[in-house]
């Protein structure tokens, strides 16, 4: 008599936790004022894009790409002052270096410890890799809640804590003093995200010879190379000669490695974006600041979060409208109520505006 054969099923063999997730959505966005992921929205100068043009005809896409990337880290270096001892690990944009912080640490019992709200990656890599996620209630103006953060670190011993900052989605930068508590007191690795860096006022990366548990991430995605998915780690060789481990080989492509690289030789072209976009920034704030019924809230980042009643339905007749917003109402109890803009063109913000104003009536 033959034995019953198990039947390969998704409910028999995938873990219990990844079953009960939703996978990340991404909504489309054709035909609308795209203003929902937080993206560059001003184009290269065709100069530019003629040069890139150029190098991408030339580029080898018949071999795999420079396994170390030895251009693009070199383009990054002259473009970040890095301390002294300090090294650089590539990723493809920040969630795969998130991903080889959170595989590096997984022992069993061990926790990665953020603050909430913030980047729904944190919690949901510690998931993927098998860790126990702690999140730490921000305070009710989203700023750090640092003795329940110091509790939380003395409690919990976690392996990881990751700070965005500034930080996503509430746009604001945490107090630095706190900030620097925060890592003295972690007994694992304390991971700063700076994906918004080009906007907010302050870094860590000048302070990573200070701190031997510091690694800083940015990604140029904010930047204007979103379609690229290029970032770094940085932080000293120690650390990135053990996590290189995990990263899987050419996880950086060769169009990728030379379009970066030649965009950081123009730098200074896309941070000058950036400061067009932080201003821009101030007068959207003020715009929303001025309506009635509105709560927004000041931001080091290139998006505003802000707070209406009646949020799922505001961001329903905006779409309605033509303009595509992030509905974070729902999300987090701490997000009662909120949605997310991110800084557009001065046309599109006032296109953005002039809808929202619409929509509340």
């Amino acid at each position: 008599m033959s034995a019953v054969r198990n039947i390969a099923t998704p409910e028999r063999l995938i873990r219990p936790e990844i079953l009960a997730l939703n996978a990340y959505h991404v909504p489309p966005a054709s035909g609308l004022i795209k203003l929902d992921a937080m993206e560059n929205p001003y184009r290269l100068p065709q100069e530019l894009r003629d040069e890139i043009a150029r190098a991408v005809a030339d580029a080898e896409i018949n071999r795999y790409p420079d396994a170390g990337a030895q251009q693009l880290k070199a383009g990054i270096r002259q473009v970040v002052d890095l301390p002294p001892g300090m090294d650089i690990l590539l990723g493809s944009g920040s969630d795969e270096i998130i991903q080889i912080r959170a595989l590096a640490v997984a022992q069993p019992g061990a926790v990665l410890l953020s603050v909430e709200p913030s980047f729904v990656m944190y919690r949901m890599i510690a998931l993927f890799a098998g860790m126990e996620y702690v999140g730490v209630p921000l305070r009710e103006d989203f700023s750090l809640d640092l003795e329940a953060m110091l509790s939380a670190i003395k409690r919990d011993q976690p392996a990881l804590v990751f700070l965005a900052y500034p930080n996503n989605p509430t746009g604001n930068l945490f107090d630095a003093a706190a900030v620097r508590q925060i890592i003295a007191a972690a007994p694992g690795l304390v991971g700063l995200d700076e994906a918004y860096y080009a906007f907010a006022s302050d870094s860590f990366i000048p302070q990573l010879a200070h701190y031997e548990n510091l690694l800083v991430m940015r990604t140029f995605s904010k930047l204007g190379m979103a379609g690229l998915r290029v970032g770094f780690l940085a932080g000293s060789a120690v650390w990135l000669s053990q996590l290189e481990k995990l990263r899987l080989p050419y996880n950086v492509g060769v169009l990728p490695q030379v379009v970066a690289s030649k965009l950081l030789q123009h730098h200074d072209v896309l941070l000058a974006q950036a400061e067009r976009i932080k201003q821009e920034r101030g007068r959207l704030l003020n715009d929303l600041q001025a309506m009635s019924g509105v709560q927004a809230y000041p931001s080091e980042a290139n998006f505003i979060l802000f707070r209406v009643a009646g949020a799922t339905a505001v961001f329903a007749e905006l779409k309605r409208r033509g303009v595509l917003i992030k509905n974070l109402d729902g999300g987090h109890p701490a997000l009662l109520d909120c949605l997310r803009v991110t800084v557009g063109t001065p046309e599109e913000n006032a296109k953005f505006i002039a809808a929202l104003q619409d929509s509340l009536v």
